[in-house]
């Protein structure tokens, strides 16, 4: 039965890695135009003095469409409201929540964890993309997977439907698969652009997990942008690139392998990180837009010299308890409930859960959600 659902299947391209057949003639345009672009996405981060305040939605954006292309749906207000649960401390929205959510929720978390290894000086390596992966698959469906720990057994792509279109690489060979990959990642003298393509196409034939391989190597993309000093903030996302380019994304890997295809796969990523940043161009510069605008509203709705304050929470936590905006130490409790008030009334909080009991209620940050929401449902 198994031999009848290979037919056809294209295996690892064993020996072909790092690839030695690039024609560098193609590649010149490509690489320079998503330079170009991803520097001016740069620079607009740059000239926003609190870009991590500004942007860090986008995870949670990046984390619905890149869990969404494994089949794990789930919405932007799902993963904001779990996210405003508070679930690091008690767990209490994973038990409340679909389990596609939370899935997508953890994504955010790795991303999150791993941003803060790095930058605590610890590199790119094989343990991080195992932590990740750990915290990715820790709740629900992934924990059966198993999480942190490389395959076992031979896995396959495709192998859900009647036929499998990818074999990876063995699991007898993968250890010595990974150690030339973040060997390419960390020593090769190869542009950085180009680095970061071949490494995910390789990420995803050497399929090291039982699950979440996908969403891992679209993380590595991030990493590898950020930590080779392309973009000042781990916020460049490219997964709604793929997800719009579904069949082709698949097919130009898959021939890699089959016809040693880096080249034309490299043309293919380097597109895709030009459109995105572009995208992400605008999309950034609505989200600045938006603080500036509400910097006045806030200032007028409010009339507190904590106002700034309040806006920054805002878009740091565009969903949260009402109590730890109380209680988050910069604005005193009753002023900050008085805001909370002042705020719904002028329409720019919305209530997603009303408090009972013991329990506070949840808002919503509704300008900025909807921004995220439209990129996510594009």
């Amino acid at each position: 039965m198994m031999q009848d659902r290979l037919k056809g299947a294209v295996d690892y391209h064993y020996g072909q890695f790092p690839p030695q057949n690039l024609r560098f003639d193609e590649l010149l345009d490509p690489v320079s135009d998503a330079a170009a672009a991803i520097s001016r996405y740069d620079q607009m981060l740059a000239s926003m003095h609190n870009s991590e305040i500004l942007l860090a939605p986008l995870r949670n954006q990046e984390a619905v469409v890149s869990s969404r292309m494994e089949g794990t749906i789930s919405t932007l207000d799902e993963v904001l409201r779990i996210e405003a649960e508070g679930a690091e401390a008690d767990g209490d929205a994973f038990q409340h929540s679909r389990s596609e959510a939370v899935e997508t929720f953890l994504y955010t978390r790795a991303l999150q964890r791993i941003q803060r290894e790095i930058e605590a000086g610890r590199p790119l390596s094989e343990f991080l993309i195992r932590q990740a992966h750990q915290i990715l698959l820790s709740f629900g469906r992934g924990a059966t997977k198993s999480p942190g720990r490389y395959k076992t057994e031979q896995n396959f792509i495709g192998a859900r439907r009647s036929t499998v279109s990818f074999v990876p690489i063995s699991p007898e060979a993968l250890p010595s698969g990974m150690e030339a990959l973040m060997a390419f990642i960390r020593d090769a003298p190869v542009n950085r652009l180009l680095k970061a393509a071949i490494a995910h196409v390789e990420f995803e034939a050497l399929h090291p997990f039982k699950d979440g391989n996908g969403r891992i190597g679209r993380m590595l993309i991030t990493l590898m942008l950020w930590t080779s000093g392309l973009i000042r903030q781990p916020h460049f996302y490219v997964s709604s690139y793929f997800e719009r380019n579904r069949e082709d994304y698949i097919d130009m890997m898959r021939q890699v392998s089959a016809e040693n295809a880096w080249t034309e796969w490299c043309v293919f990523f380097l597109h895709g990180l030009r459109d995105q940043a572009e995208r992400n161009i605008l999309v950034a510069g609505r989200i600045f837009d938006l603080y500036e605008g509400m910097k006045l509203r806030f200032r007028d709705e409010l009339k507190s010299e904590w106002a700034i304050e309040a806006l920054d929470f805002m878009f740091a936590n565009p969903s949260f308890k009402n109590s730890k905006f109380t209680n988050h130490g910069r604005i005193p409790p009753h002023v900050a409930a008085s805001m909370t008030r002042k705020l719904r009334e002028a329409g720019i909080l919305s209530q997603i859960v009303p408090g009972s009991g013991r329990r506070p209620a949840i808002y919503g940050f509704e300008p900025l959600i909807a921004i995220i929401r439209e990129e996510s449902e594009e």
